[in-house]
């Protein structure tokens, strides 16, 4: 009700006040489109260049830009030719008749010795250049030839210089003209395009050489407007670089126009350097350049004129559309309008990459689906029982089908008959293939061919028990399969929501820390601020070279630690390789917890190969993992099984999948591929290094324990070891650690080892509570002393001991409080 009743109040002269403006908007975005078609789609573009290209001449008498021109439209745009040589004739007619009977002489020989020769070319682009070279200098040597009778010296450099001219030219609108096409360019300009764009736009203004308006020549605005919009569009580097090339070619054209490219280049690096100032402050970079020059050139004699036509440069320029500029700074490096549009470009690419890394996942999550959908109970009782009628057929198709008493027992007594035979079966089954005594008896009362049945059903069940095992296998591996696929398809859903998320824009946030450490007499060069998610700072930093001071580590990180409220720390730095360079360096947020590790091991019999192996792995996502490996027996065998096991532990853990999904994974590979009796042990432990939440997976491993002070604390679970079976249930035992506590994992070589002891778990925890030391190193090696002790010195087995200790992440420098800085400055 609030929208009407406001609609309504609203004075009656506002409401169309808009329409006007969107017609405006759709009818000149109208007239752009229908001119873009005209002059770009239709190609009338090209009968304007070929106009001004036929009447340009360089040294007042050579006309090299015709041949080349059209050689490049005809290559490029064979449709447009004759628009482009109807243009070339009509800008030489203007010079005089004699100048287009020569050109179209010329380009007719150039078309009839490149048709005649063009089945001979392998590339065509390539021989181009040379064909105008030859032609023109033919054309020329043949035109001076009958206009005097002979040939000097001089004709003949004059028509070299010429047809030279015309090879390189060859080149330059073979690169430039497809700039002039209507196509959506995708890629940036590169410097070599910037430069034959800049020299055919300047060529084709040396056709307007001689015309006036008002006593004004048309060549100086037009070339004072082609640097303003360049310097406007692209700075001082390409403003400057678009006067010298402009001022060079009319200095070509014209001797007279020599000084014009001391202005023009000047004026370009005025411009680009005052283009903050927006349009305006680049005019005025022009007409400083205008005065300056104006008078160091002709004198102040031709100031007025020469300060009237960069008034009327700077008039089209004001005039110009800013969607026109924006349209050329799109394809031009370094502008905000070309960074613009390749941040678009690639947020799109992301947006796409993530659409199909999400199609995968949900893939992935089908195929997951039609694994498991097959593992229901009601079909497992279904099949269970169609298994069940297929044995009892095999059996009875085997005895009961040529027995004379078959309708007795199976058509009058059929119950009777098929429990006996299900009695039989259980009974061969559970006494390993021999029946009972009694119920052999009873069955002997019952069949006629008793002992032909119980033989039958012994080597039926043979199969029968093979099929079924053969068939779990097959359904334990459906199972896992279908686990591992929905592990892959988490991830990539996870991967693809992680795409999405865009980086923030910390414009504020930048300028405030460079502010901050500029305040504190830090010289900062560059600051990028990539993230400012707790715990997830990401930070990079250009610096001066600090001479091996430290700054970094001692100045800057603390003082961002205060200022973000959490500790930093260095965690990359690419110092400068001599001393005014700059430094690069990255800034991490610090995890709240540091593990420090220690090791002992020894082989079996003081052998130098364990069956044992261990890995401590820092995984990216703030996670440090520890892991021991035992496998089955001694020597290389053990220690290549145990050593395969971490390191496919390792690979999947750092893909990102779930712990309990990795280790059915790997479990998986252990177990299906050999057929030996190869087994390892696993005992993983995963701590998060942000609350030192600790998870414990143990696949037949033996126990750890945890020391908090003078408390021991066992933790233990219960699973066969790796390979043995396909399908088992990872139990997950989980336990908050404290800063200080101690983590000691070890082989059963270790556990098991102390000789003449009924209770291990209690010896072991007693040595551990009689530590007198905290470092993982000392204990580490303790407890493998006092094992060895207990057994006389003899290693019977393969024995390794991985102690860990969780320490608060204290950094070295504490931080530096911003804030009272700032209030003892004030």
């Amino acid at each position: 009700m609030e929208k009407v009743e406001r609609n309504v109040m609203e004075p009656i002269g506002e409401v169309p006040f808009n329409k006007p403006k969107l017609d405006y908007a759709k009818g000149l975005k109208k007239l752009q489109s229908g001119l873009e078609n005209f002059f770009l789609k239709k190609g009338y573009v090209l009968l304007i260049i070929g106009f001004l290209l036929g009447r340009a001449l360089i040294l007042a008498k050579l006309t090299p830009f015709s041949l080349p021109f059209f050689a490049a439209v005809y290559f490029i745009r064979r449709d447009k030719a004759p628009l482009a040589l109807v243009g070339l004739m009509a800008g030489a007619a203007t010079l005089s008749i004699s100048n287009a009977v020569s050109a179209f002489g010329i380009t007719f020989i150039f078309l009839f010795a490149f048709r005649v020769s063009k089945k001979w070319l392998n590339n065509e682009i390539r021989a181009l250049p040379f064909y105008v070279f030859f032609t023109l200098l033919a054309g020329k040597l043949l035109e001076a030839f009958i206009m005097k009778g002979q040939l000097s010296l001089y004709d003949g450099m004059m028509a070299g210089v010429e047809s030279s001219l015309g090879f390189i030219l060859t080149l330059i609108f073979l690169q430039g003209l497809p700039l002039l096409s209507i196509n959506k360019r995708r890629q940036s300009l590169k410097t070599e395009e910037i430069v034959c764009l800049i020299i055919i736009l300047a060529s084709v203004m040396t056709g307007t050489i001689g015309w006036t308006v008002y006593d004004l020549s048309v060549e100086h605005i037009m070339s004072r407007y082609l640097v303003l919009v360049f310097a406007f569009v692209a700075g001082a580097t390409v403003g400057s670089t678009v006067g010298v090339v402009t001022g060079l070619i009319f200095s070509l054209a014209n001797i007279s126009s020599f000084y014009h490219m001391s202005l023009l280049a000047f004026a370009g690096l005025l411009g680009g350097l005052l283009k903050e100032g927006k349009k305006f402050g680049v005019a005025f970079g022009l007409l400083i350049a205008t005065l300056l020059m104006g008078m160091y050139g002709e004198g102040s004699g031709n100031l007025m004129k020469t300060l009237s036509e960069t008034g009327a440069a700077i008039l089209l320029f004001l005039l110009t559309p800013q969607a026109l500029t924006m349209k050329l700074a799109k394809h031009i490096p370094g502008t905000p309008e070309y960074a613009a549009e390749q941040q678009q470009y690639m947020r799109k690419m992301r947006d796409v990459t993530a659409q199909r890394v999400a199609q995968f996942s949900s893939v992935f999550q089908a195929l997951s689906k039609s694994f498991s959908s097959h593992d229901e109970p009601t079909e497992w009782v279904e099949d269970g029982d169609r298994e069940m009628d297929y044995f009892l057929s095999n059996v009875t198709e085997k005895t009961c089908q040529t027995c004379f008493k078959k309708d007795h027992c199976w058509s009058k007594n059929f119950n009777t008959t098929y429990d006996y035979m299900m009695e039989i079966m259980h009974d061969v089954d559970d006494n390993q293939g021999a029946l009972s005594p009694k119920l052999a008896r009873d069955w002997e009362k019952y069949c006629t061919r008793s002992k032909k049945v119980t033989e039958a059903v012994q080597q039926e069940l043979t199969y029968f028990k093979a099929n079924q095992k053969l068939k779990k296998q097959v359904q334990e591996s459906r199972r896992l399969v279908a686990d591992q696929l929905m592990g892959v398809s988490e991830v990539m859903g996870d991967f693809a929501k992680e795409i999405q998320r865009e980086r923030e824009n910390h414009h504020k946030q930048e300028e405030q820390i460079l502010e901050a450490l500029q305040e504190f007499g830090i010289h900062i060069e560059q600051v990028e601020v990539y993230s400012l998610e707790q715990g997830n700072v990401d930070i990079d930093m250009t610096i001066p070279y600090c001479q091996g001071h430290g700054e970094c580590e001692k100045l800057i990180a603390p003082m961002l630690s205060d200022i973000l409220g959490e500790t930093i720390l260095v965690n990359s730095e690419e110092c400068a390789t001599f001393p005014n360079g700059f430094c690069n360096v990255t800034f991490r947020s610090a995890k709240a917890f540091v593990v420090e590790t220690g090791v002992a091991h020894a082989a079996k019999d003081g052998g130098l190969v364990s069956g044992d192996s261990f890995s401590t792995i820092e995984l990216g996502c703030g996670k440090y993992a520890i892991a021991i490996s035992d496998g089955m027996g001694n020597g290389e065998r053990a220690h290549a099984e145990s050593q395969e096991t971490l390191q496919l532990l390792q690979k999947i853990l750092q893909s990102g999948i779930e712990e309990q999904v990795a280790i059915k994974s790997v479990n998986s590979v252990l177990s299906l591929r050999t057929t030996d009796e190869i087994f390892s042990t696993l005992d993983l432990a995963m701590i998060d290094l942000q609350n030192a939440d600790a998870k414990f997976l143990k696949i037949g491993s033996t126990p750890s324990f945890v020391k908090r002070g003078p408390k021991v604390m066992k933790i233990q679970a219960s699973n066969l070891p790796m390979g043995i079976i396909q399908e088992f249930d990872v139990d997950v035992v989980s336990e908050q650690l404290k800063a200080g506590d101690l983590l000691i994992m070890m082989s059963d070589g270790v556990f098991e080892g102390p000789k003449h002891v009924e209770n291990f778990d209690l010896w072991m925890k007693r040595k551990i509570s009689e530590l007198k030391t905290d470092d993982p190193q000392e204990v580490a090696d303790l407890i493998m002393e006092e094992v060895i002790r207990s057994r006389s010195g003899n290693i019977e087995d393969d024995m390794t001991v991985v102690v860990s200790k969780v320490k608060h992440n204290t950094p070295k420098w504490t931080s530096i409080p911003v804030h009272v800085i700032r209030q003892k400055a004030n």
